[in-house]
């Protein structure tokens, strides 16, 4: 049986930031959503405070759990980290030759391998996925120009 859970510095951080989420969220709410179609002044607020409220939960659920401590990083995981900051600076220096939405579909596909997503279809349907989310969101619902490169 493991050892009984108490409040750590790091899980009294983690409720501090669940309770900044929540006041961002509520923050937002009055500055009004708007729709997708025309996104309001709150709307982007309201999804970080959400995302923020979201992932400090998962972390301070896990923090409460009793667990035993492997360790840190074994050989196999010192490579997929390497792997994967090759792959960010890649990423940042092909946006301006190729554009951000084709370098962000070939990175996607890249760091779906690099974390041993199996087959074809379910590495290029999460790239291709997140591509196109990428360029409703920005380029098509917030009117952001992002970097075009070959294609501009």
């Amino acid at each position: 049986m493991g050892k009984p859970t108490r409040w750590s510095l790091e899980a009294a951080f983690d409720s501090i930031i669940t309770g900044l989420g929540i006041v961002i969220i509520i923050t937002s709410l009055s500055y009004g959503l708007g729709t997708f179609r025309r996104p309001g002044p709150g709307l982007y607020p309201f999804f970080v405070g959400l995302s923020i409220v979201i992932f400090s939960m998962v972390i301070l659920i896990s923090e409460l759990r009793p667990q035993t401590r492997p360790a840190l990083f074994n050989r196999g995981d010192v490579k997929t980290l390497l792997f994967m900051i090759v792959a960010f600076c890649l990423w940042i220096l092909m946006i301006p030759l190729l554009g951000y939405v084709i370098v962000t579909l070939l990175v996607t596909y890249g760091f779906c391998k690099i974390m041993r997503l199996e087959g074809l279809w379910k590495p290029l349907s999460i790239s291709a996925g997140t591509a196109l989310f990428i360029y409703l969101l920005f380029d098509y619902w917030l009117y952001i120009d992002l970097p075009k490169g070959i294609l501009g």
